[in-house]
């Protein structure tokens, strides 16, 4: 059993942002492992990179890349979509079933119900916590969630701050629930070297208001360089409010101070600015603070989330959110004195090489996949 290969589906919808990213790894390191996988995601959404990441993970996904409508609230496809993505399990006779965010972890513990042959396991990736708890569409999920997790085999947090705050929000779970956090490649440990026209700053993620961009362009009016020049931002991603935030430039006058880069890769983008920020409201255990901090970039980050569980050491500096006074000062201090940005990097580094790899992370998924199909067969 230790030694046998699995036949698993990675299930989520929006084929977007980190979750994505953490869906590609998990599935290219699975496959050299030995394992056959397949992705199943949403026909609905994505963004002006996704078909190319899509090609990226082909070679890996041996059982295919499919997609299948999963709307981002409720719609006939939840009812469909699990009913086609059960008949796709039986052919391919799968034995798990990894459903990641709200919506894939759904399908697949919609399709475990009543069938012994797969295990369904579920990695919330905050999901279902991004909702009010006042709306009607938080309460709606929160009771699936907990109806649901009498069909899970075992849930996976990539933070403890996820962790808790599903056992807060939600229930404790009574079947297996590892925090596993996410990895890095070797590769990415290679330093990123700003090149000699970077801006101040770097920003990468969404164009959405839980990301607290508007708290950075507010923060941003008033920061200068030591010799009084204006500091400078670029920005990348794309988002429901990227047209609010293309007018906050404008109203605040920093249209020659901010570049809007559109959808980029990370470490491309961390090449174009000294100083990575993430303003963000609202996190779980965010990829672009791994990805800019393993670049070897000094990063401003508020304290929401897991952020504190990848600075480590460093978790000192992080910063309230929605607080454009106390970001504003962050910045400035970079500008004063990047030699001590520096140093905190370096501090920082050293934590997260140790503590953050693609490897390691695999290592403890595939083993809590034949833990919990051990145990599904001794039932």
């Amino acid at each position: 059993m230790s030694d046998e290969p699995l036949r698993i589906l990675q299930v989520l919808r929006a084929p977007v942002g980190g979750l994505f990213r953490h869906v590609g790894d998990l599935t290219e390191a699975l496959a050299a492992r030995g394992h056959t996988v397949g992705v199943i995601a949403d026909t609905l959404s994505g963004d002006a990179r996704t078909e190319a990441k899509f090609e990226a993970i082909k070679p890996f996904a041996s059982l295919g890349i499919h997609r299948m409508p999963m709307p981002r609230l409720f719609g006939a496809a939840d009812i469909t979509t699990p009913l086609k993505l059960r008949g796709l399990a039986k052919e391919f006779g799968i034995d798990v079933l990894h459903g990641h965010g709200a919506k894939g972890g759904l399908a697949v513990r919609l399709v475990r119900m009543g069938n012994g042959a797969m295990v369904a396991l579920y990695t919330p990736h905050g999901g279902v916590l991004h909702y009010p708890q006042g709306s009607i569409s938080g309460k709606v999920f929160r009771f699936l969630e907990r109806a649901m997790l009498s069909q899970t085999d075992a849930m996976i947090f990539e933070s403890a701050f996820a962790a808790e705050a599903f056992r807060r929000g939600i229930a404790t779970p009574a079947c297996p629930a590892p925090v596993i956090h996410n990895g890095l490649t070797p590769a990415e440990f290679e330093p990123v070297v700003a090149g000699r026209d970077a801006f101040d700053f770097v920003y990468v993620g969404e164009f959405r208001a839980l990301k607290g961009i508007t708290y950075l362009l507010d923060a941003l009016v008033d920061v200068h360089a030591p010799d009084g020049r204006p500091a400078t931002l670029i920005m990348a991603g794309a988002g429901p409010d990227f047209e609010d935030t293309k007018a906050r430039i404008a109203a605040l006058g920093l249209g020659d101070r901010v570049h809007l880069a559109g959808v980029q890769p990370a470490r491309q983008m961390f090449g174009r600015g000294r100083c990575a920020v993430v303003p963000s409201l609202n996190e779980s255990l965010p990829y672009v603070v791994l990805e800019a901090a393993s670049a070897q970039l000094p990063v401003i980050a508020t304290n929401v989330g897991g952020i504190a569980e990848i600075f480590g050491p460093t978790s000192g500096s992080l910063l309230p959110a929605a607080d454009a006074p106390a970001l504003r000062h962050a910045m400035q201090s970079f500008m004063d004195d990047p030699a001590a940005a520096a140093t905190e990097m370096q501090t920082r580094l050293e934590f997260i090489r140790s503590r953050f790899s693609v490897a390691h992370m695999t290592d403890q998924i595939e083993a809590l996949y034949r833990q919990v199909i051990a145990a599904r067969r001794a039932a």
